[in-house]
């Protein structure tokens, strides 16, 4: 009997919530060009502005995060992945929290917060439990880093409730998706281009895991600290500037222009360096009133964050469904737009074309980017491997 599409959308984790993912992240800034001329005020815990970094900060990314740890976590531990039922429930939760904090449920500020850190609570139990059982400690850093993310949305709830805006919770947000980004990113992305790079019999390699990875990672770390709970200025832009250096450093040692023949890996590769550029961008706003901080929160958000996990879906969807790792030029345009839409929000938000803004223009960007990549890989989401 052939295997529905209902079945096959739950048979691993990657498959609900890449697509869960990739259509929020069109649907909601849809949802945002509404709101955010006053057409439209959601009805949740949250004002207008704060509803919308949460979406992007906490929905968006965790959707994407589970995507990626309920696909990984049975290749390093060797353990049957979770899916079916148990899975297609974890998918309601994630989906029921959007519902929520949007004030649909129409629920007291405390339920709302209740239902949508359910969500990253359940999957940090299911994670550290798969990997605790199997004595694979060395990737319980990844669901230490997805524990505080909950942390930090539980600080955005409660500021927006208790003080009417989110301020510290917003930062840690983007923080804690920051170091995540530099570890899993500094995993993924030399072994993917090692592997490339020695089929086509280059010999210059990327270098391996070190002690200056190490040393960039607790750097970064130490910075954002600093940023997130507003240190002493000169000390915190210092720092921050210390962290762009080494990983700009780290980040050409991956041999990224060597992979330029692969679009998938390019595309890894450029949204690694949206990390030290949003890095040195924050560092400069705090020290120079000429650069708005909202430069730098947005290429770490939307160039990192956005861009990192688009490239990170395309190649999971196309080596979990058995297809070639090739980007194609229809996924290449997709990621080509989410970038595009990182420059005009981040550095050209006052330009007006033909009546347009850039924030608008950014938002089209956006929203045919991701469009794109739903008409391409949804079909794949739902039906079996190719193979």
């Amino acid at each position: 009997m052939k295997t529905t599409r209902c079945f096959t959308l739950f048979e691993l984790g990657f498959r609900p919530f890449f697509l869960l993912a990739t259509g929020f992240a069109a649907g909601a800034i849809i949802l945002w060009m509404i709101i955010w001329p006053g057409f439209w005020v959601p009805e949740g815990p949250f004002t207008s502005v704060d509803w919308h970094a949460h979406e992007m900060l906490f929905a968006y990314s965790s959707a994407v995060i589970a995507g990626f740890l309920l696909t990984a976590i049975p290749n390093w531990t060797g353990r049957a992945p979770i899916k079916g039922w148990p899975l297609a429930l974890l998918a309601v939760l994630w989906a029921v929290g959007r519902l929520a904090v949007f004030g649909v449920t129409g629920l007291p500020d405390g339920w709302v917060m209740a239902i949508d850190g359910s969500f990253l609570a359940v999957l940090c139990v299911v994670a550290a439990y798969q990997l605790i059982v199997s004595r694979n400690l060395r990737n319980l850093i990844v669901v230490a880093l997805v524990a505080l993310l909950l942390a930090a949305n539980t600080v955005f709830h409660l500021e927006a409730t208790m003080l009417g805006a989110a301020d510290v919770g917003r930062r840690a947000g983007l923080a804690v998706l920051t170091l995540l980004l530099m570890l899993i990113g500094g995993r993924i992305i030399p072994s993917f281009t090692r592997n490339w790079l020695a089929k086509q019999k280059v010999e210059t390699l990327p270098s391996p895991f070190g002690r200056f990875d190490a040393a960039s990672l607790g750097i970064a770390a130490i910075a954002l600290n600093f940023w997130v709970f507003k240190g002493p200025l000169g000390l915190t832009a210092a720092a921050l500037g210390v962290a762009s250096a080494m990983h700009l450093v780290r980040a050409l040692r991956w041999q990224g222009l060597r992979a330029r023949h692969s679009a998938i890996l390019l595309m890894l590769h450029a949204s690694y360096l949206c990390l030290p550029v949003g890095l040195a961008l924050l560092a400069f706003s705090l020290v120079w009133r000429a650069v708005d901080p909202a430069v730098g929160l947005h290429v770490l958000g939307m160039g990192a964050v956005g861009c990192m996990t688009t490239a990170v879906m395309l190649r999971a969807s196309m080596g979990h469904t058995g297809r070639p790792l090739a980007a194609g030029p229809i996924l290449s345009l997709a990621f080509g737009l989410i970038l595009m839409a990182t420059v005009f929000r981040a550095l050209l938000p006052e330009i007006w074309l033909m009546g347009v803004s850039g924030i608008q223009i950014s938002a089209l960007c956006w929203v045919g980017g991701f469009g794109l990549i739903c008409a391409r890989i949804w079909p794949w989401l739902l039906r079996p491997r190719v193979d």
